[in-house]
């Protein structure tokens, strides 16, 4: 599936080529600069009554967008005070252009811009900034900080890196309100960046969307429309639908959470693979799962000889030692598509290459930090985004970075962002849900990174519709709604395909 474009994330290297390449199709610089400006000043004037306003400018093009909505808000009667950092006769291409339109005062950079000031916008830096702020501008956005101006902020709250959400040095300000341009970027979505940014309003500057086809960009934030679900043909039945394996140990409670989201977002069928001590609590529990003895790999294989059985869910609350080791990879040699969680991760931690070894179906792993430290090293460097991407290309799997910015990434460099995950979903038992979500999309033909993508979405979404209160439990019964709504908004080919 091709993501549509509103979905689509652009990295700074990537936002620079858009603009050179609306350029290189006929829409000037001082067009795209203007139409920013504009945009900016419309964003402030719909947020915050008319009143005294500090804007920050600085050195380069985002500098010169402020210049642009000085001039707009002067025009619209509030009364502007406008600081530089550096030079006014310094300023050369565009922002040049854009300074030299505003005739009224530029007063040098410093914290006593604020002076009589309850707003600013911070057009100091923007998103490809690459070091920590230093000197005055470090003075002056650690005193938004402390002083709580209320700001709006142009492309990101100047010292955010673009692309990681992370504050340059340690120090960014958090922005009542960010404008940025043609697409939004990683840090609007990744932590803290997301929390710095506020209120997020993408402008329409005049960049032709055509541009994206030589992008081509590979992350994207997460929602319905970047995936649909499986379809449900009218001659639909059971076995059409999968069947899944949960694959549980002696602690129940994490597998049969699994084994009813796994059902409750559509797989045909469920069987718990338990050890025989489980097997009586299992099957009174659920009556609609299937529960059959596996104490070791070679029962697990016995089960698999039905062909039918077409995904399996490892690692719920199946204990961390040999026995699951064995499990897992009596998994993957078996050709199902597989989905390892929790204790399947963890039970390789000293030994993580030949579980990467062993992956070569279609697979979907599902660390939270400390799992993917056991697996990936606690020296692997960078974003959340990064860092899924790494484990994706050196495990050959769907990786699914689990946190309040879950990360979705696939082998081939596809990423999307989750950002509808409230903090309630902070509870025992949330993580075995989203894995039996992932596990019943599997289970009726969704490929892994779409599968991935919906599940965490989904497992969002209920959960913000359960609200506080919430445990694990009450995900798998909010379900109905969250999939009624999704399919209510597919065309009827994509929900009868």
């Amino acid at each position: 599936m091709t993501a549509p474009s509103s979905f689509e994330l652009l990295s700074v290297e990537e936002m620079y080529r858009a603009d050179r390449a609306a350029m290189e199709a006929g829409v000037s610089g001082p067009t795209l600069m203007a139409a920013a400006g504009w945009a900016v000043a419309a964003a402030v004037r719909k947020r915050w009554k008319r009143q005294r306003i500090a804007v920050l400018c600085g050195p380069g093009n985002n500098g010169g967008d402020g210049f642009v909505a000085a001039r707009l808000l002067a025009r619209a009667g509030w009364p502007v005070r406008v600081a530089l950092l550096g030079n006014r006769e310094a300023l050369r291409g565009d922002a040049g252009w854009a300074a030299a339109r505003w005739h009224g005062p530029v007063v040098p950079l410093s914290p006593d811009v604020f002076d009589g000031c309850a707003v600013a916008i911070d057009a100091l830096f923007g998103a490809g900034l690459t070091r920590p702020l230093e000197g005055v501008a470090r003075d002056v956005v650690a005193t938004m900080a402390s002083r709580r101006i209320s700001s709006c902020a142009v492309d990101v709250p100047s010292g955010l890196h673009g692309d990681t959400g992370e504050p340059l040095g340690g120090l960014a300000h958090a922005a009542q309100m960010t404008v940025t341009f043609f697409r939004r970027k990683p840090a609007h979505f990744l932590l803290p960046g997301r929390a710095l940014c506020g209120e997020v309003v993408v402008a329409d500057i005049g960049i032709p969307e055509s541009v994206l086809a030589d992008i081509a960009p590979m992350t994207f934030t997460n929602a319905p429309g970047l995936w649909s679900l499986p379809p449900l043909p009218i001659d639909s039945h059971k076995y059409t639908r999968g069947h899944a394996v949960v694959v549980g140990g002696n602690m129940t409670g994490a597998a049969r959470l699994a084994a009813r989201a796994a059902r409750r977002v559509g797989a045909g069928l469920v069987t718990l693979a338990v050890p025989p001590e489980a097997v009586s609590l299992c099957a009174a529990d659920m009556p609609g799962n299937i529960v059959l003895t596996a104490p070791d790999a070679t029962a697990l294989r016995v089960i698999l000889a039905d062909r039918r059985k077409n995904v399996l869910l490892v690692g719920p609350g199946s204990g961390v030692g040999e026995a699951t080791r064995e499990r897992t990879l009596a998994a993957l040699v078996s050709g199902r598509s597989c989905v390892l969680d929790a204790d399947a991760l963890t039970s390789f931690r000293n030994d993580p290459e030949t579980l990467l070894d062993a992956i070569t179906c279609p697979c979907v792993l599902t660390p939270h930090d400390g799992e993917y430290a056991a697996i990936f090293g606690t020296g692997t460097a960078g974003s959340r985004l990064l860092r899924a991407r790494i484990a994706a290309q050196r495990s050959r799997a769907v990786v699914v970075l689990k946190g309040a910015d879950t990360v979705i990434a696939a082998p081939d460099g596809r990423a999307a962002i989750n950002a509808n995950a409230p903090p309630d979903l902070a509870t025992a038992g949330s993580g075995d849900v989203l894995a039996g979500l992932i596990t019943g999309l599997l289970a009726q033909g969704a490929d892994p990174f779409h599968a991935a993508c919906a599940a965490v979405w989904l497992h969002g979404e209920a959960a913000r519709r359960v609200g506080p209160g919430l445990i694990a439990e009450d995900l798998p019964e909010a379900l109905g709604p969250v999939l009624a709504a999704v399919r209510d908004r597919m065309s009827p080919a994509q929900r009868s395909l």
